[in-house]
C-alpha cells in the first residue's frame, strides 16, 4: 500500500513539472464561458463601451473581477487597475468657420459638412498650406508649424517633418458623410500629442483639388474647445513565474476592451463591438483562468492587460508602453487578441485557423503553428494582410518601444466591421475555443522558454524596431 501511494505521489509530482497538453487547456477553456464573457461585453447595458463611457466602466469591472476569480495578482496602481489622467476635448461648433482658397477659388465650407478635433482655438488669415496625397508625400516641402492638407481619406503622420499648426482632411463624401467626430482624449501632462484637426467632406472641396491645384490657403476661425478631466483604466493582472532566475521578466498578452460608444440616431444606435473586440477580451480572462488553474507555471510571468482606448489611437496601449508594470527591457513580447470571434471573413470562410500580422517579422510564428497543430487548428500567414495590418492594433505601441509583438485575429474584416450589427451571437463560439486554446498553449511555450521571442533582422519591415530594442540589464 505504501508503494502504491508512493508511486502515486511521484506521478502527481512528475505531472505538476510537465508543461500543459492542449486537451489539459481546452478543458479549462470552454466555447461557453467565451460566450459568456462576450455576450456580457457586447450587450446592449454597455452602450458600446465608449471611451470614456459608463460602459467602459463596467467593462472594466467585469474584467477585473475575472482576474480576480482566476487567482491572478493585481498589477495596477488601484489593485487591478491601472489608472491614466486624461482630458477630453469637445470641439465647440459655435462660430465655426472655414474658407479655403484652391487654385484661386475661394470655397467657403458648408459647417454641416466639417468636423473638428481641436486642443486649443485657431485663427488663420490666408495662410498657404503644405499638401500631402493619397501615398503620404508632400507636395512641396511645409516649413516648421506650417497648416498642412490632407488630399486622401485617411491620414497617418509621416516621419521627418514638423509638427504641423493644423491639418485638414479633405474625405471623400462618398453617398454618406462621416460620422460625427467624437471628443478627442488627450493625456493629461505633457504637450499636446496631436495638432488641431478638420475634416472635411465637402463636394466642392474634392471637385477643386480633383482639378490639379497646387496652391492651396486656409482662412479659418475654430472657437476653443471645452476640457473636462477624464480617468481611464487599463486592467492588468500578473501570473507569475516559477523561474528564480526569469520570473521578473514577462510576456504580455492583450486586448482592447473599449468599442465606438453609441451613434447619435437610427433603430440601433449601439456599436455592440462583440468581434472588436470583446472576443478578444474573453479570450484574454479565459486563458488567464486557464493558465492560472493549471498545476504548473511557466519560467516567466505573464501579463494579461485589457486596454481603453484602442479606437481613439491605441491611447491604452500607449499609456502602459509609457508607463509599464514591468521594465519595457524585461518585457519578452506581446501577443495582442482581436476579432477572435467571427470567421465570416468578408474575402471568405476563416474557419480552423488564425493569423498573425507581421507573421515573418518574429520568431514567435513557429510557435503558434505548432500550439495551433496540437490544438487541432492552423496558424496561418495572411500575404496580402499580416503586414499592412501591423501597425493597426495595440501591438504596434509595444513594437515602436523595441518589443516583439503581433496582433492575432480570425478575420480581419466581415460584414459588420465597426457597425452596429457586430452583436454577440454572430461568433462561432466552437471555433473561437478551439483558436483561444491554442493561444493559451503558445502563450504557456513563450512564457516556459529560456530564449526570448527575437525580431527577424532579414526581414526588411522590422528595422525601426530592431532599432528601438533596449537590452535588459
Amino acid at each position: 500500500m505504501k508503494r502504491v501511494l508512493w508511486l502515486a505521489l511521484a506521478a502527481a509530482a512528475a505531472f505538476s513539472q510537465t508543461a500543459p497538453t492542449a486537451s489539459q487547456i481546452a478543458a479549462r477553456l470552454t466555447a461557453n464561458d467565451l460566450k459568456a464573457d462576450v455576450s456580457f461585453l457586447a450587450s446592449d447595458a454597455l452602450e458600446g463601451r465608449g471611451t470614456p463611457s459608463r460602459g467602459l466602466d463596467i467593462a472594466a469591472e467585469y474584467i477585473a473581477a475575472q482576474f480576480r476569480r482566476a487567482g491572478l495578482e493585481p498589477a495596477g496602481d488601484d489593485g487591478y487597475f491601472q489608472t491614466a489622467a486624461f482630458i477630453t476635448v469637445k470641439a465647440n461648433r459655435t462660430g465655426l468657420e472655414l474658407t479655403l482658397d484652391i487654385g484661386g477659388k475661394k470655397i467657403r465650407v458648408d459647417r454641416g459638412k466639417m468636423s473638428a478635433s481641436v486642443p486649443k482655438a485657431v485663427d488663420l488669415d490666408d495662410a498657404p498650406m503644405a499638401i500631402i496625397s493619397q501615398g503620404g508625400r508632400f507636395a512641396g516641402s511645409p516649413a516648421a508649424g506650417a497648416p498642412v492638407l490632407v488630399n486622401a481619406s485617411r491620414f497617418r503622420t509621416p516621419g521627418n517633418f514638423h509638427p504641423p499648426l493644423i491639418v485638414l482632411i479633405a474625405s471623400d463624401p462618398g453617398s454618406a458623410a462621416p460620422r460625427p467626430s467624437r471628443a478627442a482624449l488627450l493625456p493629461a501632462s505633457g504637450p499636446l500629442p496631436i495638432a488641431p484637426t478638420v475634416s472635411v467632406w465637402d463636394p466642392a472641396v474634392r471637385a477643386a483639388l480633383a482639378a490639379g491645384a497646387k496652391d492651396v490657403k486656409i482662412t479659418a476661425h475654430i472657437p476653443a474647445p471645452t476640457l473636462e478631466p477624464v480617468k481611464l483604466r487599463n486592467v492588468v493582472g500578473v501570473l507569475r513565474g516559477s523561474d528564480p532566475a526569469l520570473k521578473d521578466t514577462c510576456l504580455v498578452i492583450s486586448a482592447h476592451y473599449d468599442h465606438l460608444g453609441m451613434r447619435a440616431d437610427g433603430a440601433d444606435r449601439i456599436y455592440n463591438g462583440a468581434d472588436d473586440d470583446a472576443s478578444g477580451v474573453a479570450t484574454v480572462v479565459e486563458a488567464a483562468a486557464a493558465l492560472a488553474a493549471l498545476p504548473v507555471r511557466p519560467k516567466r510571468s505573464i501579463v494579461f492587460v485589457a486596454f481603453f482606448g484602442e479606437e481613439a489611437g491605441e491611447l491604452g496601449s500607449r499609456y502602459y508602453v509609457q508607463h509599464p508594470v514591468f521594465p519595457v527591457a524585461k518585457t519578452i513580447a506581446d501577443v495582442n487578441l482581436e476579432q477572435l470571434g467571427r470567421t465570416d471573413d468578408s474575402e471568405g470562410p476563416r474557419v480552423g485557423q488564425f493569423n498573425l500580422t507581421g507573421f515573418d517579422y518574429t520568431t514567435m510564428a513557429p510557435v503558434f503553428r505548432q500550439a495551433a497543430e496540437d490544438a487541432g487548428v492552423h496558424a496561418v500567414k495572411d500575404d496580402k494582410n499580416s503586414d499592412p495590418y501591423f501597425a493597426r492594433s495595440d501591438n504596434a505601441m509595444f513594437a515602436e518601444a523595441g518589443i516583439p509583438s503581433t496582433t492575432l485575429s480570425v478575420a480581419y474584416g466581415f460584414p459588420d466591421y465597426h457597425g452596429v450589427g457586430d452583436e454577440w451571437p454572430k461568433l462561432d463560439y466552437d471555433n473561437m475555443a478551439k483558436v483561444s486554446g491554442a493561444i493559451a498553449l503558445a502563450a504557456f511555450r513563450l512564457a516556459d522558454s529560456t530564449e526570448a521571442p527575437r525580431w527577424n533582422p532579414d526581414d526588411p519591415g522590422t528595422a525601426r524596431y530592431i532599432k528601438a530594442r533596449r537590452p535588459a540589464r
